[in-house]
């Protein structure tokens, strides 16, 4: 991770294209993307975010967007976080924040990151299995548990986390006497995952109902009351969410009366998603008949990766040096020898020169934390520069 650290440039919404093309021609030749990261915009997302959901603390999942400003920036904003890995969880903690405010939100650890979670002190975590209660009674029998119930299928989500992770409903009744009745671990709560970009706010409602039930069978067990519900992720910063807090608080009120009941969040995309911006740079141009093909210093093997599958979210903004008022159909390849970096096909754009830049908005979300080095080509090591924009 190579970030400017401490070095915030002030710049006004439309003066955001002339600050790339300065850092552009001061500091990055073709050859070398880098990312924009406005701060102001997570400030402004964690308004909305406190706005619709006062009552939720976020949990930023990390493995959205491992950037440390952007983790230092929600942390002194309030957050805590989501961690599932050994790496993510240092990765935390390396900027100084608490190990009381994450959460290991897996609900398949190895053994190794169970012993390095009890021995940094991060004591909250999530299971769904026999085994895993065997795993953290042996090697973190102080930590707290959360239940992870399988989500209701949800319409149009990205990725439904159901099929891979949640108990399902015959197996709650018998996993919680076997985790509190058994092993003697202390399960405090329940958590789910309606999963990513969730489309229907109802699924909420159907989870929070089903987070009951769990409640309601705790407490038949005579197991001490449960005090946590997580309700997960599946935002993003479109007028949906607001729609989708409307739902869960609701919900809560509905199924959930009690006031002393703490309600966390696992928000991974909301807050990263529009705030960073890619900055690429045309290394190779192919012109035949109407159409023109060109090639950038970033692909599919680097911030693209996702967008395979959540391309419509990404805009496109040539900076051409020249103006050019010819628009062409283009496709845009990536760098690497693969016949499959594509990064967009068939889409309208001026005509463009050797070194002209093309920036994709809403590229922080699954983006930069899931480059590679194929082909030789390093998109571990994609700078970020810190901005915070006002609107003069």
């Amino acid at each position: 991770m190579s970030t400017n650290f401490g070095k915030i440039t002030v710049v006004a919404k439309d003066g955001m294209t002339n600050l790339i093309r300065s850092i552009a021609a001061e500091k990055h030749e073709a050859g070398q993307p880098f990312y924009v990261l406005d701060l102001a915009t997570i400030e402004r997302l964690m308004d909305k975010w406190n706005h619709s959901f006062p009552n939720v603390k976020p949990f930023y999942a990390v493995k959205c967007n491992t950037e440390a400003a952007l983790v230092t920036k929600l942390a002194n904003l309030g957050a805590n976080f989501d961690c599932a890995s050994i790496h993510e969880i240092d990765t935390v903690l390396s900027l100084g924040i608490s190990p009381n405010q994450i959460i290991f939100a897996n609900p398949c650890k190895s053994i190794s990151h169970i012993k390095h979670a009890a021995a940094v002190g991060v004591n909250l975590t999530t299971f769904d299995s026999k085994l895993e209660v065997d795993k953290i009674k042996k090697w973190h029998p102080k930590c707290h548990l959360l239940l992870r119930i399988k989500a209701p299928s949800a319409s149009g989500s990205l990725r439904p986390m159901g099929k891979k992770f949640g108990v399902l409903p015959e197996e709650i009744e018998p996993l919680l006497h076997y985790a509190c009745n058994v092993a003697g671990l202390k399960v405090v709560g329940v958590s789910f995952h309606v999963g990513s970009i969730a489309q229907d706010p109802t699924i909420y409602r159907q989870a929070i109902a089903n987070a009951r039930a769990v409640f309601d069978i705790a407490h038949y067990l005579g197991i001490p009351k449960m005090q946590i519900l997580d309700i997960g992720g599946g935002f993003r910063s479109t007028p949906l969410f607001e729609e989708i807090a409307s739902v869960v608080n609701e919900a809560v009120q509905d199924f959930f009366p009690d006031p002393n009941l703490k309600i966390i969040a696992e928000p991974g995309r909301f807050f990263p998603e529009t705030a960073f911006t890619l900055v690429t740079h045309v290394i190779g141009k192919r012109v035949r008949g109407e159409k023109i093909e060109y090639w950038i210093d970033e692909g599919v093997y680097g911030s693209f990766r996702p967008t395979l599958y959540n391309s419509c979210f990404v805009g496109i903004k040539p900076i051409s040096m020249k103006e050019s008022c010819e628009i062409r159909e283009s496709t845009i390849y990536g760098p690497s020898c693969d016949c499959l970096d594509k990064v967009a096909e068939d889409i309208k754009l001026p005509e463009l020169q050797l070194d002209d830049l093309i920036v994709f908005y809403n590229m922080g979300a699954y983006s930069k934390c899931v480059g590679t080095k194929f082909n030789g080509f390093d998109m571990l090591t994609t700078p970020t520069y810190l901005v915070t924009t006002n609107s003069t």
